[in-house]
């Protein structure tokens, strides 16, 4: 199924969230592999990444943080457990915001995280209600960037952090890598995807001031090639569930991609002055 408007996405996670995460594990985002865990599982590499977005947040203990874009409340939950906050998660996917609130209870942590539905292009919280803003591979699903981080900025109190990580990409690409990043587009339900110094110039447009801008293509790329991999173990599971020509086109992107050097990912800090 083709992702090209707000709608197919909330529909995308609606229907291949239970598959996915059975396969990929309950972090619905990349993965972070270096020379210090070159081995590490999906698993591991996950949680990497979301204790890469945790220092970039830099908060202290009772800090109320949002999550834009929750999953199943993984980040979140560890997130809570590292810095003792609370957060607050949002999905434009029901049964995604089900899960989390299931797991936050599950895990003891109902009275300090919990998940609601709601649309990151207009938050329904008041302005300056959060000390900071963790957006875990969500914004590229936003039809108008701008307008998002506009919004996050908006909750953000004065001194507050927003820290993002998303696709991105370093360079133009040629007509045939094209195919392949257009193909990625529409099946992931990309709908704003750019180069870093346009991301940045959407958080400064935001009012934001960008603290840190880190290119962690490398570390991210083997996700890549591991999704490819983990979805082909697992077709006789998922297949009922994207059917076989679906199941193709997402491995065959992937590994495509794998090859895509400017296919890149992007970890961003800011604080509101």
């Amino acid at each position: 199924m083709a992702a090209t408007t707000p709608k197919d996405v909330r529909q995308m996670y609606d229907d291949f969230t239970d598959p996915y995460a059975r396969i990929w594990g309950a972090n619905l985002h990349f993965g972070y592999w270096d020379d210090t865990n070159a081995d590490a599982s999906v698993d591991d590499a996950t949680d990497r990444l979301t204790d890469e977005m945790i220092r970039l947040l830099d908060v202290d203990a009772g800090d109320r943080v949002l999550d834009v874009g929750c999953g199943i409340g993984k980040p979140a939950l560890r997130l809570a457990k590292a810095r003792d906050v609370r957060v607050t998660g949002i999905s434009i996917s029901r049964p995604q915001v089900d899960q989390a609130n299931s797991r936050a209870i599950a895990e003891g942590l109902a009275h300090r995280v919990s998940f609601a539905f709601a649309d990151a292009m207009d938050l329904p919280f008041e302005d300056a209600s959060f000390d900071a803003v963790l957006a875990l591979e969500s914004l590229h699903h936003m039809p108008d960037r701008g307008r998002a981080l506009r919004e996050m900025a908006r909750v953000l109190r004065p001194g507050g952090t927003l820290a993002v990580a998303d696709f991105v990409l370093l360079a133009p690409v040629e007509e045939e890598k094209k195919k392949v990043v257009d193909a990625f587009r529409a099946g992931g339900g990309v709908l704003s995807l750019g180069g870093i110094e346009e991301y940045e110039s959407d958080v400064r447009q935001a009012g934001l001031v960008v603290t840190a801008s880190e290119d962690i293509s490398t570390q991210a790329r083997p996700s890549f090639s591991r999704t490819a991999e983990a979805f082909e173990l697992a077709r006789p599971q998922v297949e009922p569930f994207m059917g076989a020509d679906g199941l193709n086109q997402m491995i065959s992107t992937f590994r495509a991609l794998a090859e895509v050097p400017e296919a890149g990912y992007l970890l961003l800090g800011a604080r509101r002055p």
